[in-house]
């Protein structure tokens, strides 16, 4: 069986879904790897390198496509909607797809890899479970991202995050708000923590209190109850509008007094939630900034625009999308080791072995046979299930 990688095609990506370091490990599974010509150069990895660690070199994308049971994708066609489709012709009845491809995204996209006879598996839909832990790169990638953001707004803001005693006086630290504490938020308290910043943390579901506590933050606690504040993966559910309007007022001191506000609010498969409101942007201090995390799927600020950068009164707005690819080294590595700990998973004796008893296997499979096979994504299009074979 051969794992194929072929380069990354989406505008400005850099990461390449396997690194060097784990091609030993596959190899030892009883897999090869096939690399297409020049995969791993933005992320910093040269042909050689796979070379030395037993890979071997594609020619080009469609050697890849047709040499390989296994392709190993970062963003598949779904989350890619500029080069994706390009891919289609190229898969065959029952090669396997691995990567990221948007499942709650668009319906018409994910039909159309299933029309192509592949088996494809989205690495989104991985449970939230230990065991599955080394698996998950959403959390990989949330991880960078909150980082990433945090050094945004660092360079950005026109002041110095922590407090410094100097004989021209003392600089009191930037005050740094966080909203939506999952893995990328969590990360973001971390970072900002570290560069000195006097940091909050605010989330509808009062569970993470105590995580936000310990990176040191100090946890926004607002008179305002969540119903069914979290899903059994652990994601914050919708509200209505009642409730985001009522978080909005109560929000709004607390905004106004940051200097920068890192917000990651998504609900997967929802609506992103506007959380800040452009009043309450202009009622913070000028040379404040806001780096909106979740700028591509709406944005939790009113003024959010995708790919962009929006300055109103004196405020910047950042709605860079795919931060993780900024970081692409470690990006690459992460991403790779947990698709590397899925493959392990699921391949046996050097043959694919699709069991759907196993938890992971049966909940991130998303095509099979010419269907969308997925059960929380044909609940999520309101398609009829269909049995499982």
């Amino acid at each position: 069986m051969i794992v194929g990688v072929p380069k990354e095609s989406f505008p400005g990506e850099q990461r390449v879904a396997l690194t060097p370091i784990v091609v030993p490990q596959l190899i030892k599974a009883g897999l090869d790897v096939l690399v297409e010509t020049g995969a791993g150069v933005a992320a910093g990895f040269w042909d050689s390198d796979f070379i030395a660690r037993g890979a071997k070199i594609a020619s080009s994308r469609a050697d890849v496509f047709a040499q390989a049971g296994i392709i190993t994708q970062v963003l598949c066609y779904g989350s890619n909607d500029k080069t994706g489709r390009a891919d289609l012709p190229l898969f065959r009845k029952d090669q396997i797809l691995i990567g990221f491809l948007r499942p709650l995204g668009d319906l018409e996209h994910v039909q159309e890899i299933a029309a192509t006879g592949a088996i494809a598996f989205s690495v989104e839909l991985m449970p939230r479970t230990t065991r599955a832990q080394s698996m998950d790169a959403l959390s990989s990638m949330g991880t960078i991202c909150g980082y990433k953001a945090v050094l945004l707004a660092a360079a950005t803001v026109p002041r110095m995050f922590p407090m410094l005693t100097t004989a021209a006086g003392t600089i009191p630290p930037a005050r740094v708000l966080v909203i939506g504490v999952g893995v990328a938020g969590l990360q973001a308290i971390a970072t900002a923590r570290r560069l000195g910043a006097v940091v909050c943390g605010y989330d509808l579901r009062p569970v993470v209190k105590e995580q936000v506590q310990s990176l040191g933050a100090k946890f926004v606690e607002l008179p305002l109850e969540a119903k069914d504040a979290q899903d059994a993966r652990g994601y914050a559910t919708a509200q209505d509008e009642t409730f985001y309007k009522r978080q909005r007022e109560l929000l709004g001191r607390v905004v106004s007094e940051s200097d920068a506000v890192i917000s990651s609010a998504v609900i997967p498969g929802k609506k992103t939630p506007v959380l800040i409101t452009a009043d309450m942007v202009r009622s913070m201090t000028p040379g404040s900034v806001i780096v909106d995390l979740a700028g591509e799927s709406g944005g939790n600020c009113e003024l959010t625009r995708a790919k962009e950068d929006v300055l109103v009164n004196g405020v910047k707005i950042i709605g860079h999308i795919n931060l993780a690819s900024s970081v692409p080294y470690h990006a690459s590595q992460m991403y790779s080791r947990n698709l590397a700990a899925f493959l392990a998973l699921l391949i046996k004796k050097s043959e694919p072995n699709i069991d759907l008893n196993d938890e992971i296997i049966r909940e991130t499979l998303l095509t099979r046979g010419g269907e969308v096979v997925n059960s929380r994504v044909r609940d999520f299009f309101s398609l009829p299930r269909v049995e499982a074979k």
